[in-house]
């Protein structure tokens, strides 16, 4: 059991999530996020000031999966947030321990579903 961390740009959640529903990915959790990569942020002018804004916009997707649906998710992933740019976003694979559905109490493989 895998925990699938991604961050990715705003505008590529909708690809995203069409890639994810076509590996027949379902289940998702998904936060809006702010951070600051590669890219360093921008400046801009607000009525004659320069600001900089170096924490840009990201949305963070959490998927558990079965270990057989890592791969097929993470290349979902990649094939809908991917823009050859910088700022596309990073995905992380973190083991899971335990995994308990609190309605039926069922754990493991089983919990995830």
């Amino acid at each position: 059991m895998k925990l699938i961390i991604a961050y990715i740009q705003p505008h590529r959640l909708n690809n995203v999530k069409e890639e994810l529903y076509k590996a027949k990915v379902f289940k998702l959790s998904i936060t809006n996020a702010l951070g600051a990569g590669q890219q360093k942020g921008y400046h801009e002018v607000y009525r004659g000031i320069d600001i900089e804004v170096n924490l840009l916009k990201k949305v963070r997707l959490e998927i558990a999966v079965n270990d057989e649906f890592t791969d097929v998710t993470i290349e979902a992933i990649l094939r809908g947030a991917r823009t050859d740019t910088i700022g596309d976003g990073k995905i992380f694979v973190v083991p899971l321990a335990e995994v308990i559905r609190i309605r039926t109490g069922e754990t493991g493989n089983d919990a995830i579903g």
